[in-house]
Protein backbone atom coordinates (compact mmCIF):
# COMPACT_ATOMS: atom_id res chain seq x y z
CA UNK A 1 0.00 0.00 0.00
CA UNK A 2 1.28 3.22 -1.03
CA UNK A 3 1.67 5.78 1.71
CA UNK A 4 -0.15 9.15 1.48
CA UNK A 5 2.20 12.03 0.23
CA UNK A 6 2.00 13.92 3.30
CA UNK A 7 3.52 11.01 5.11
CA UNK A 8 6.27 10.77 3.05
CA UNK A 9 7.03 14.18 3.36
CA UNK A 10 6.27 13.84 7.25
CA UNK A 11 9.10 10.89 6.92
CA UNK A 12 11.73 12.87 5.06
CA UNK A 13 11.91 16.10 6.92
CA UNK A 14 12.15 13.42 10.44
CA UNK A 15 15.33 11.74 8.50
CA UNK A 16 17.41 15.15 7.72
CA UNK A 17 20.02 14.72 9.31
CA UNK A 18 21.18 17.38 12.05
CA UNK A 19 17.34 18.55 12.47
CA UNK A 20 16.18 18.46 15.31
CA UNK A 21 12.76 17.86 16.92
CA UNK A 22 12.76 21.60 17.96
CA UNK A 23 14.37 23.10 15.02
CA UNK A 24 10.82 20.78 13.02
CA UNK A 25 8.71 22.39 15.81
CA UNK A 26 9.79 25.88 14.40
CA UNK A 27 9.60 25.12 11.08
CA UNK A 28 5.77 23.76 11.26
CA UNK A 29 4.71 26.84 13.27
CA UNK A 30 6.08 29.25 10.60
CA UNK A 31 5.39 26.92 7.24
CA UNK A 32 2.77 24.77 8.50
CA UNK A 33 3.70 21.33 7.03
CA UNK A 34 6.56 19.50 5.98
CA UNK A 35 5.49 19.95 2.30
CA UNK A 36 5.55 23.79 1.71
CA UNK A 37 9.26 23.44 4.44
CA UNK A 38 10.60 21.64 1.64
CA UNK A 39 8.96 24.51 -0.76
CA UNK A 40 10.84 27.46 1.12
CA UNK A 41 13.89 28.73 -0.25
CA UNK A 42 17.36 28.52 1.87
CA UNK A 43 17.00 31.99 2.68
CA UNK A 44 13.53 31.77 4.21
CA UNK A 45 14.66 28.57 6.33
CA UNK A 46 17.69 30.32 7.58
CA UNK A 47 15.72 32.52 9.23
CA UNK A 48 14.49 29.64 11.35
CA UNK A 49 16.97 27.40 11.56
CA UNK A 50 21.07 27.76 11.34
CA UNK A 51 22.34 27.61 7.54
CA UNK A 52 23.49 23.78 8.19
CA UNK A 53 20.26 22.70 8.67
CA UNK A 54 18.78 24.79 5.82
CA UNK A 55 21.21 23.38 3.37
CA UNK A 56 20.46 20.01 4.79
CA UNK A 57 16.81 20.37 4.36
CA UNK A 58 17.49 21.70 0.84
CA UNK A 59 19.48 18.52 0.21
CA UNK A 60 16.41 16.41 1.57
CA UNK A 61 16.53 13.03 3.33
CA UNK A 62 18.74 9.95 3.43
CA UNK A 63 17.32 8.05 0.22
CA UNK A 64 17.95 4.56 1.63
CA UNK A 65 16.55 5.37 5.03
CA UNK A 66 13.60 6.89 3.68
CA UNK A 67 12.87 3.59 1.81
CA UNK A 68 13.30 1.36 4.05
CA UNK A 69 10.86 3.41 6.47
CA UNK A 70 8.24 3.67 3.39
CA UNK A 71 8.70 -0.32 2.76
CA UNK A 72 8.12 -0.77 6.50
CA UNK A 73 4.94 0.67 6.47
CA UNK A 74 3.67 -1.60 3.16
CA UNK A 75 3.08 -3.62 6.71
CA UNK A 76 -0.60 -2.92 7.71
CA UNK A 77 0.46 -2.98 11.20
CA UNK A 78 2.74 -0.52 11.24
CA UNK A 79 2.22 3.49 10.42
CA UNK A 80 3.41 6.44 11.48
CA UNK A 81 1.56 9.23 13.89
CA UNK A 82 2.44 12.49 13.59
CA UNK A 83 1.46 15.92 15.03
CA UNK A 84 -1.12 16.65 12.49
CA UNK A 85 -2.53 13.17 12.73
CA UNK A 86 -6.18 13.24 14.90
CA UNK A 87 -4.89 9.67 16.72
CA UNK A 88 -1.89 11.72 18.17
CA UNK A 89 -2.10 11.28 21.54
CA UNK A 90 -3.65 14.10 23.22
CA UNK A 91 -2.34 14.60 26.32
CA UNK A 92 1.17 13.84 24.65
CA UNK A 93 0.94 17.03 22.59
CA UNK A 94 0.47 19.56 25.48
CA UNK A 95 4.34 18.78 27.03
CA UNK A 96 6.94 21.24 26.32
CA UNK A 97 8.62 18.88 23.57
CA UNK A 98 6.45 16.49 22.17
CA UNK A 99 8.02 14.32 19.16
CA UNK A 100 6.59 15.56 15.47
CA UNK A 101 6.51 12.17 14.49
CA UNK A 102 6.30 8.74 16.14
CA UNK A 103 6.70 5.28 14.70
CA UNK A 104 3.91 2.87 15.58
CA UNK A 105 3.22 -1.02 15.78
CA UNK A 106 -0.15 -2.34 16.88
CA UNK A 107 -3.64 -1.54 17.48
CA UNK A 108 -4.30 2.39 17.59
CA UNK A 109 -7.69 2.30 19.37
CA UNK A 110 -5.71 2.33 22.52
CA UNK A 111 -4.85 5.68 21.86
CA UNK A 112 -7.48 7.17 23.17
CA UNK A 113 -7.76 4.98 26.15
CA UNK A 114 -7.35 6.71 29.37
CA UNK A 115 -3.57 5.69 30.33
CA UNK A 116 -1.47 4.73 33.63
CA UNK A 117 2.63 4.37 33.29
CA UNK A 118 4.05 1.63 35.41
CA UNK A 119 7.56 1.86 35.71
CA UNK A 120 10.39 0.47 38.53
CA UNK A 121 13.51 -0.97 38.31
CA UNK A 122 14.86 -3.61 36.05
CA UNK A 123 16.44 -5.83 39.16
CA UNK A 124 13.12 -6.08 40.72
CA UNK A 125 12.15 -8.46 43.83
CA UNK A 126 9.83 -11.25 43.05
CA UNK A 127 7.55 -9.07 45.33
CA UNK A 128 7.58 -6.00 42.86
CA UNK A 129 7.30 -8.08 40.16
CA UNK A 130 4.41 -9.67 41.23
CA UNK A 131 2.82 -5.83 42.66
CA UNK A 132 3.35 -4.87 39.21
CA UNK A 133 1.86 -7.31 37.47
CA UNK A 134 -1.40 -7.20 39.76
CA UNK A 135 -1.47 -3.73 40.13
CA UNK A 136 -1.15 -3.40 35.84
CA UNK A 137 -4.02 -5.89 35.38
CA UNK A 138 -5.91 -4.33 37.77
CA UNK A 139 -5.87 -0.80 36.51
CA UNK A 140 -6.27 -2.27 32.59
CA UNK A 141 -9.63 -4.40 34.35
CA UNK A 142 -10.95 -0.96 35.24
CA UNK A 143 -10.19 1.07 31.68
CA UNK A 144 -6.53 2.07 31.95
CA UNK A 145 -4.00 1.22 29.03
CA UNK A 146 -0.83 0.69 30.63
CA UNK A 147 2.68 2.45 29.62
CA UNK A 148 5.81 1.28 30.85
CA UNK A 149 9.01 0.68 28.70
CA UNK A 150 9.56 -3.25 27.88
CA UNK A 151 12.85 -3.05 30.02
CA UNK A 152 13.17 -6.11 31.99
CA UNK A 153 11.60 -6.31 35.73
CA UNK A 154 9.10 -4.27 36.29
CA UNK A 155 8.35 -2.81 33.02
CA UNK A 156 8.21 -6.72 31.74
CA UNK A 157 5.47 -7.38 34.78
CA UNK A 158 3.71 -4.74 34.12
CA UNK A 159 2.95 -4.83 30.23
CA UNK A 160 1.94 -8.77 31.10
CA UNK A 161 -0.56 -7.94 33.66
CA UNK A 162 -1.77 -4.57 31.10
CA UNK A 163 -2.34 -6.94 28.74
CA UNK A 164 -4.67 -9.56 30.28
CA UNK A 165 -7.01 -6.68 31.39
CA UNK A 166 -9.29 -5.12 28.67
CA UNK A 167 -7.38 -2.06 28.09
CA UNK A 168 -4.08 -3.79 26.89
CA UNK A 169 -0.11 -2.38 27.37
CA UNK A 170 1.50 -0.11 25.09
CA UNK A 171 5.27 -0.19 25.44
CA UNK A 172 7.48 3.08 24.75
CA UNK A 173 10.44 1.58 23.19
CA UNK A 174 14.11 3.46 23.05
CA UNK A 175 15.51 1.65 19.94
CA UNK A 176 13.53 1.67 16.33
CA UNK A 177 10.64 -0.46 15.80
CA UNK A 178 12.48 -3.01 13.85
CA UNK A 179 14.83 -3.92 17.06
CA UNK A 180 13.33 -5.80 19.81
CA UNK A 181 15.48 -4.44 23.08
CA UNK A 182 16.47 -6.41 25.35
CA UNK A 183 16.31 -9.14 22.92
CA UNK A 184 15.01 -11.84 25.26
CA UNK A 185 11.26 -9.50 25.21
CA UNK A 186 10.59 -10.49 21.42
CA UNK A 187 8.06 -12.93 22.20
CA UNK A 188 6.50 -9.88 24.91
CA UNK A 189 6.71 -7.56 21.78
CA UNK A 190 4.92 -9.69 19.68
CA UNK A 191 2.02 -9.80 21.81
CA UNK A 192 2.15 -5.85 22.01
CA UNK A 193 2.23 -5.88 18.52
CA UNK A 194 -1.05 -7.92 18.42
CA UNK A 195 -3.31 -7.01 20.82
CA UNK A 196 -1.19 -3.65 21.88
CA UNK A 197 1.08 -1.40 20.73
CA UNK A 198 4.19 -0.42 20.68
CA UNK A 199 5.68 3.25 20.05
CA UNK A 200 9.22 5.14 19.42
CA UNK A 201 10.16 8.35 17.94
CA UNK A 202 13.46 6.79 16.75
CA UNK A 203 14.03 6.12 13.56
CA UNK A 204 14.10 2.38 12.25
CA UNK A 205 17.41 1.09 12.99
CA UNK A 206 18.12 2.66 15.64
CA UNK A 207 19.97 0.96 18.32
CA UNK A 208 19.76 0.93 22.13
CA UNK A 209 21.95 4.18 23.28
CA UNK A 210 22.18 5.16 27.24
CA UNK A 211 20.99 8.82 26.05
CA UNK A 212 17.65 7.48 24.29
CA UNK A 213 16.11 6.35 27.32
CA UNK A 214 15.59 9.58 29.73
CA UNK A 215 13.95 10.51 25.87
CA UNK A 216 11.86 7.62 25.88
CA UNK A 217 10.77 8.05 29.66
CA UNK A 218 9.19 11.77 28.92
CA UNK A 219 6.56 9.83 26.41
CA UNK A 220 5.64 7.33 28.59
CA UNK A 221 5.21 10.01 31.38
CA UNK A 222 3.45 12.76 29.06
CA UNK A 223 0.71 9.96 27.47
CA UNK A 224 -0.32 9.19 31.08
CA UNK A 225 -2.64 10.08 32.98
CA UNK A 226 -0.57 9.39 36.39
CA UNK A 227 2.83 7.20 36.56
CA UNK A 228 3.10 4.59 39.63
CA UNK A 229 6.54 3.43 40.68
CA UNK A 230 6.54 0.27 41.74
CA UNK A 231 10.34 -0.53 42.80
CA UNK A 232 12.80 1.86 42.42
CA UNK A 233 16.48 2.83 44.00
CA UNK A 234 17.54 6.34 45.02
CA UNK A 235 19.28 6.43 41.45
CA UNK A 236 17.23 5.18 38.99
CA UNK A 237 15.76 6.18 36.03
CA UNK A 238 12.16 5.32 37.28
CA UNK A 239 12.56 8.63 39.35
CA UNK A 240 13.40 10.10 36.55
CA UNK A 241 10.40 8.95 34.73
CA UNK A 242 8.49 10.31 38.31
CA UNK A 243 10.34 13.90 37.90
CA UNK A 244 9.30 13.85 34.51
CA UNK A 245 5.92 13.55 35.18
CA UNK A 246 5.37 16.33 37.87
CA UNK A 247 6.84 18.57 35.57
CA UNK A 248 4.24 17.65 33.09
CA UNK A 249 1.66 17.73 35.83
CA UNK A 250 1.29 14.40 36.10
CA UNK A 251 0.21 12.23 39.20
CA UNK A 252 2.95 10.36 40.78
CA UNK A 253 2.27 7.28 42.27
CA UNK A 254 4.70 4.85 44.69
CA UNK A 255 3.84 1.47 46.11
CA UNK A 256 5.71 1.67 49.42
CA UNK A 257 7.84 -1.62 50.65
CA UNK A 258 10.24 -2.74 53.37
CA UNK A 259 12.50 -0.54 54.84
CA UNK A 260 15.21 -2.63 54.87
CA UNK A 261 14.95 -2.85 50.77
CA UNK A 262 17.45 -0.51 48.59
CA UNK A 263 14.44 -0.75 45.90
CA UNK A 264 11.95 0.58 48.26
CA UNK A 265 14.18 3.86 49.10
CA UNK A 266 13.01 5.60 45.82
CA UNK A 267 9.28 5.08 46.20
CA UNK A 268 9.80 6.02 50.33
CA UNK A 269 11.25 8.78 48.94
CA UNK A 270 8.81 9.85 46.39
CA UNK A 271 6.13 9.18 49.14
CA UNK A 272 7.84 11.59 51.62
CA UNK A 273 7.93 14.58 48.44
CA UNK A 274 4.17 14.23 48.36
CA UNK A 275 3.86 11.15 45.70
CA UNK A 276 0.77 9.36 46.59
CA UNK A 277 1.27 5.95 48.55
CA UNK A 278 -0.14 3.01 46.91
CA UNK A 279 -1.80 0.15 48.65
CA UNK A 280 -4.56 -1.25 46.55
CA UNK A 281 -5.99 -0.57 43.22
CA UNK A 282 -8.93 2.06 44.40
CA UNK A 283 -5.95 3.81 45.93
CA UNK A 284 -4.60 4.73 41.93
CA UNK A 285 -8.51 5.45 41.26
CA UNK A 286 -9.26 7.79 43.38
CA UNK A 287 -6.05 9.79 43.14
CA UNK A 288 -6.64 9.93 39.28
CA UNK A 289 -10.33 10.61 40.16
CA UNK A 290 -11.04 8.63 37.73
CA UNK A 291 -14.53 6.27 37.86
CA UNK A 292 -14.23 3.02 35.86
CA UNK A 293 -16.87 2.05 33.16
CA UNK A 294 -19.03 -0.76 34.82
CA UNK A 295 -18.81 -3.06 32.32
CA UNK A 296 -15.65 -3.73 31.80
CA UNK A 297 -14.98 -4.18 35.77
CA UNK A 298 -13.71 -7.53 36.61
CA UNK A 299 -12.28 -8.49 39.66
CA UNK A 300 -9.29 -5.74 40.74
CA UNK A 301 -8.69 -6.76 44.42
CA UNK A 302 -6.34 -9.83 44.70
CA UNK A 303 -8.24 -12.78 46.46
CA UNK A 304 -7.16 -13.54 50.03
CA UNK A 305 -5.41 -17.30 51.12
CA UNK A 306 -7.54 -19.52 52.76
CA UNK A 307 -5.99 -19.01 56.07
CA UNK A 308 -7.37 -22.67 57.67
CA UNK A 309 -4.67 -24.05 55.31
CA UNK A 310 -2.00 -25.50 57.75
CA UNK A 311 0.50 -24.11 55.39
CA UNK A 312 -0.20 -20.65 55.34
CA UNK A 313 -0.49 -20.19 58.92
CA UNK A 314 3.18 -19.99 58.31
CA UNK A 315 3.14 -16.73 56.59
CA UNK A 316 2.02 -15.07 60.15
CA UNK A 317 6.08 -15.94 60.30
CA UNK A 318 7.04 -15.04 57.24
CA UNK A 319 5.59 -11.27 56.82
CA UNK A 320 6.65 -9.40 53.59
CA UNK A 321 10.33 -8.72 54.19
CA UNK A 322 12.73 -11.79 53.10
CA UNK A 323 13.42 -14.47 55.65
CA UNK A 324 15.31 -17.85 55.99
CA UNK A 325 14.41 -20.60 57.57
CA UNK A 326 16.34 -20.50 60.49
CA UNK A 327 14.76 -17.78 61.62
CA UNK A 328 11.19 -18.84 60.41
CA UNK A 329 12.22 -22.05 62.65
CA UNK A 330 12.93 -20.07 65.79
CA UNK A 331 9.59 -17.65 65.46
CA UNK A 332 7.31 -20.55 64.35
CA UNK A 333 9.02 -23.56 66.99
CA UNK A 334 8.46 -26.18 63.87
CA UNK A 335 11.31 -28.13 62.47
CA UNK A 336 13.72 -27.34 59.69
CA UNK A 337 11.60 -30.20 58.10
CA UNK A 338 8.60 -28.97 58.52
CA UNK A 339 9.20 -25.72 57.48
CA UNK A 340 11.05 -26.94 54.27
CA UNK A 341 8.03 -29.09 53.37
CA UNK A 342 5.41 -25.42 54.16
CA UNK A 343 7.44 -23.59 52.01
CA UNK A 344 7.77 -25.75 48.90
CA UNK A 345 4.30 -26.12 49.07
CA UNK A 346 3.92 -22.40 49.19
CA UNK A 347 6.15 -21.54 46.16
CA UNK A 348 4.59 -23.99 44.09
CA UNK A 349 1.00 -22.39 44.92
CA UNK A 350 2.86 -18.98 43.97
CA UNK A 351 2.16 -17.81 47.52
CA UNK A 352 6.08 -17.18 47.96
CA UNK A 353 9.33 -17.20 46.44
CA UNK A 354 12.93 -18.18 46.88
CA UNK A 355 15.63 -16.14 47.20
CA UNK A 356 19.13 -16.41 47.32
CA UNK A 357 21.15 -17.29 49.66
CA UNK A 358 18.38 -19.53 51.45
CA UNK A 359 15.98 -16.63 52.00
CA UNK A 360 12.35 -16.97 51.35
CA UNK A 361 9.96 -13.76 50.46
CA UNK A 362 5.63 -13.83 50.34
CA UNK A 363 4.58 -11.95 47.39
CA UNK A 364 0.71 -12.95 47.69
CA UNK A 365 -1.85 -11.48 49.99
Amino acid sequence: MEPAPDVESWLSLSLINGLGDESIRRLLVTFGSPAEIFAASTNALERIVRKKAAQSIKQGADKERLATSLKWLEDSANSVITLADPDYPSLLLNIPDPPPLLYFKGQRKFLSTPSLAIVGSRNATPQGLANAESFAEAASNAGFCILSGMALGIDTAAHHGGLRGAASSIAIVGTGLDIVYPSRNHELAHRLAKNGALISEFPLGTPAKGNNFPRRNRIISGMSQGCLVVEAALRSGSLITARQALEQGREVLAVPGSIHSPLSKGCHALIKQGAKLVENTQDILDELNYQPAKNIIHEIEKNNIDDTNENTQLLKYLGYDSINIDTLCVHSGLTAEAVSAMLLTLELDGIIASLPGGYYQRIKN
